[in-house]
């Protein structure tokens, strides 16, 4: 019997980290990673959702937004954006921020920053700034090298360090364990079950 090729799964993100996080969530449900849209802000995929959607319509496609302070919960936002999705469409909103779900796995987090388990947040869907959070977190590092990439510098007007991309990106990559963080999360449970049904319809 012939083994079914792995479904390519198109996605669109807000930035660099939303990348790595989708590619990661691909990855894990055996999905392959086609091309990435988007990276560019949130406004510049409500600008596009609608296209997007279109061709979910043939395809597969996973759209990953923050919720940010937009709303209260995710609910409100997808329908705003996209009241109809198309049935290859995983449009999901991560609670309140993609941060979120990186710190739902506390234990291989705390591993990266060098930092205390018990310093990470239990509930990161209840944080307003998961992204603070993290910072914060990474302030307190035994890690003079993690504090200096993820911290920004004082006077640099600048809300994150100079390397926090490419810190939580390499941590999505090679440490993160969505399944864990799903557990600690909902926005991320959902986003995985959907992503399951899309990939099992193959466009």
């Amino acid at each position: 019997m012939t083994t079914p090729a792995p479904v390519v799964v198109s996605a669109a993100v807000e930035g660099s980290v939303d990348e790595a996080v989708a590619c990661r969530l691909l990855s894990l449900l055996g999905a392959l990673s086609g091309s990435v849209h988007g990276k560019n802000g949130k406004p510049w995929l409500r600008q596009r959702i609608a296209a997007y959607n279109q061709a979910a319509h043939w395809s597969p496609w996973l759209v990953l937004v923050d919720l940010d302070q937009e709303a209260e919960c995710a609910p409100p936002l997808r329908s705003a954006w996209l009241p109809r999705p198309a049935p290859h469409m995983c449009f999901r909103v991560a609670v309140r921020a993609v941060e979120a779900w990186l710190l739902a796995d506390r234990e291989s987090l705390a591993g990266f920053l060098r930092v205390s388990p018990s310093r990470v947040p239990p509930d990161p869907e209840s944080l307003d700034e998961p992204k603070q959070a993290m910072v914060n977190l990474a302030r307190q590092s035994r890690s003079r090298a993690v504090q200096e990439d993820m911290v920004p510098r004082p006077g640099s007007g600048r809300s994150v360090g100079p390397a926090y991309a490419s810190r939580l990106i390499e941590f999505a990559q090679s440490t993160w364990r969505p399944e864990i963080a799903a557990t600690r999360s909902d926005s991320l449970r959902r986003c995985c079950e959907r992503l399951r049904q899309v990939a099992a319809t193959r466009g």
